[in-house]
């Protein structure tokens, strides 16, 4: 399904059709075969988690794949990100962080927190690649996140 195909779907106050795409059929979702790197971010208060798993040539992002068991807004941010990020160079990658947060626009604290996990599983796949680079046997990175979207911080 493709924003064309959406064009004269009446939407959803504050969705657009490139959101509503992604919410129909996510891309780059499930494992990537022998990625270069794999981080995990992780919620502990409510187990939400994000695996990023990313295969590099050099400073290029050859392929990008994500798993979680978040909700939907963490499936479509997750989808949207690796769809931004693949056949671009890491330093691009980390500037599509910033135009992630812009293009999704004022988001709910809730779903800022589902955003962040996203960002931040990518995060741990390329500190996990720079362990492995040092000589560090690691399977994968995980980082835990400060903000739960079940927290009382939220509201």
């Amino acid at each position: 399904m493709t924003e064309e195909d959406l064009k004269d779907v009446e939407l959803p106050d504050g969705m657009n059709a490139e959101t509503l795409s992604h919410l129909m059929e996510p891309r780059n979702y499930g494992k990537l075969d022998k990625p270069s790197c794999i981080g995990v971010a992780l919620d502990e208060k409510t187990k939400e988690y994000v695996i990023f798993y990313g295969l590099l040539d050099g400073e290029m992002i050859k392929d990008a794949k994500f798993a979680t068991n978040g909700c939907q807004d963490t499936v479509v941010i997750g989808s949207m990100f690796t769809d931004m990020i693949i056949n671009n160079n890491l330093d691009y990658a980390h500037g599509a962080i910033a135009k992630m947060n812009e293009k999704l626009g004022s988001m709910s604290a809730q779903q800022q927190v589902c955003a962040d996990i996203v960002f931040s599983s990518f995060i741990a796949s390329l500190q996990n690649l720079e362990n492995l680079q040092n000589g560090e046997e690691e399977e994968l990175h995980v980082l835990k996140m400060k903000d739960s979207c079940e927290g009382e911080n939220l509201g």
